[in-house]
């Protein structure tokens, strides 16, 4: 039977809200972080304690690239290789993420400043059958 997994746990989470990353945010300075870290990751906060924090599913293009070549090890994907487009989104929550664009051929329809939405799909098929999940951005609503 085919199983969905995720690439890595703890990294986003499917909720009845729709699809969230699953990171941190410094109690006393607001830095977001992700994935989850155990300290504040801005070198000018002195106190360092962080809570657990979800982001998305709202967000804004803020540059765009397509990945022609296969990347090295550890990365997985089905053969053969397709290039894909990555996309550095800003969500609403403040922080910056880079993730593969979904829905998209190429980078037609792309254009800096579109809103895009959170989504979790199959990255690829493990030797089992299992569809292996991470996150994506599609176009989507209004940020």
């Amino acid at each position: 039977m085919t199983k969905r997994i995720p690439v890595v746990e703890g990294l986003f989470a499917e909720t009845p809200e729709g699809p969230r990353l699953l990171g941190s945010r410094c109690r006393t300075c607001g830095t977001p972080s992700f994935p989850r870290a155990s300290v504040c990751r801005n070198p000018g906060c002195r106190e360092g304690a962080v809570e657990d924090a979800k982001f998305g599913p709202a967000g804004t293009l803020w540059s765009y690239a397509i990945q022609h070549y296969p990347p090295p090890a550890p990365a997985k994907y089905d053969q053969p290789y397709v290039p894909y487009v990555l996309g550095l989104v800003d969500m609403r929550d403040g922080i910056r993420i880079l993730g593969r664009m979904s829905d998209v051929e190429g980078t037609v329809g792309l254009r800096i400043g579109m809103p895009v939405e959170l989504v979790v799909e199959k990255l690829y098929t493990d030797p089992d059958g299992n569809e292996v999940l991470t996150w994506k951005f599609r176009p989507g609503r209004a940020a």
